[in-house]
């Protein structure tokens, strides 16, 4: 079944759910959908680097979905052992594809309030090179959990552009990574570190190692 899909896991065991959990070296059709989009040819990631993982969420129809990520090999254990546990404890995450269903582009992606993990990209505003482009970083829910920057003429840089409602971080809403949230407890666990902690900007959506 494609990624995306609603399964209906009544009848499944914990071993059958546990097997839907996994990690696989890039396969000749996953390369085929990420070579020229989220995977360019360069000197620092190969695809030798980079896992396929399938897993399962729970939408916010409250309905497991099957999602897929692309990540670092080096991660890759920790990511599936984190995507189980919130499933298990029917942690919300509204969709989980590639980011190459949306050509690559994070913008499109986060507005879209898709997770997602590997993208060969630079830092916004900056020739850096992004933790996604090592597939060493994983964006969750980020519409409702925006990249937040305060700008010079007291301004205010929101991104995705449709997060701004959710730019504020002392009002209540759904699906905020804050403190005490199992999505954090979990990535902090594993040894990430959260957007959310950064001082000169807040990244709410972001977990990088």
């Amino acid at each position: 079944m494609p990624a995306g899909e609603v399964l209906d896991t009544s009848a499944f065991s914990e071993d059958i759910l546990d097997s839907l959990f996994f990690s696989e070296e890039i396969s000749e059709e996953i390369r085929q959908r990420i070579w020229g989009n989220s995977y360019q040819e360069n000197n620092y990631v190969s695809l030798s680097d980079l896992r396929y993982l399938r897993v399962l969420h729970v939408g916010f129809d409250g309905e497991t979905h099957i999602g897929e990520l692309m990540v670092n090999q080096s991660i890759a254990e920790d990511i599936l052992e984190i995507m189980s546990e919130l499933y298990r404890q029917k942690y919300p995450i509204e969709k989980m594809l590639l980011i190459d269903e949306y050509g690559a582009d994070d913008e499109s992606s986060m507005s879209d309030n898709n997770t997602s993990a590997f993208n060969y990209r630079e830092i916004a505003g900056s020739s850096k090179l992004s933790r996604h482009a090592l597939g060493l970083a994983i964006d969750i829910n980020p519409r409702y959990n925006p990249y937040v920057k305060h700008t010079g003429d007291g301004g205010l840089l929101v991104s995705p552009a449709n997060g701004g409602e959710y730019a504020d971080r002392n009002q209540e809403f759904s699906y905020k990574i804050t403190e005490g949230d199992l999505c954090l407890q979990l990535f902090s666990e594993h040894g990430f570190a959260w957007g959310g902690y950064w001082n000169s900007v807040k990244d709410y959506q972001h977990f990088e190692k």
